[in-house]
């Protein structure tokens, strides 16, 4: 479980392609702060950390996973947004992120606004239920809120601050990033969906503000 809130930016030093599952090599500052079997998300993706050496450490991402996120487009020193898993004790800064990627978005336009740079980018049809306006979507995991919101495209506002301290702000038109919505809306639309009675309904969630 994670927050969205990028902790650094790493930078990838390896890709080992194995029969069954590609091991990504990282550098990382709090490398030596980890243990074994930890959970990292990596451009907002739940990998598990294998071994470490120095400021590196290495994680396995199935076949499966690079296929259906941007994990796939790495090369050696692309810089990645890197999150150690939430602690308890700690502020939720962000929203809940899991680190399981719903889907790849394409940057469709960036422009300038104010001290915001404006990103749209494409929202694959299967998200579009779990999206809203000022809804929260973690992009490359980075938690952001939804700025505008039109037919398969969102837009979001990236501050100066969250352009420095992820990659979001070296992010070019036709690059792609990895989307999870909001775990939220996903539980609210399994109730919805239940053939048993909850009680729970539409009406209801709009009368104490949640949709």
């Amino acid at each position: 479980m994670f927050t969205g809130i990028v902790e650094e930016i790493g930078v990838v030093r390896g890709i080992k392609k194995g029969v069954e599952a590609i091991t990504l090599q990282i550098q990382a500052s709090f490398t030596p702060q980890l243990e074994f079997g930890e959970s990292v998300a990596v451009n907002g993706t739940c990998l598990t950390v294998e071994a470490k050496a120095g400021d590196d450490f290495q994680a396995q991402v199935m076949p499966q996973t690079f296929r259906h996120t941007n994990l796939s487009q790495l090369q050696l020193g692309s810089r990645v947004n890197l999150e150690r898993a939430l602690r308890l004790d700690s502020r939720l800064g962000g929203h809940i992120v899991q680190g399981h990627v719903d889907g790849v978005g394409r940057i469709l336009s960036s422009f300038t606004e104010s001290n915001a740079v404006v990103l749209w980018i494409s929202l694959p049809e299967e998200l579009e239920p779990y999206v809203l306006l000022h809804g929260s979507i973690a992009v490359d995991g980075t938690s952001l809120t939804i700025s505008a919101l039109e037919a398969n495209r969102f837009a979001v506002s990236l501050i100066p601050h969250t352009r420095g301290q992820t990659i979001l702000g070296e992010k070019r038109v036709g690059e792609l990033v990895n989307l999870e919505a909001d775990v939220l809306g996903k539980y609210v639309e399994k109730l919805l969906t239940k053939k048993e009675n909850t009680g729970l309904t539409l009406e209801k969630l709009a009368r104490f503000g949640f949709v």
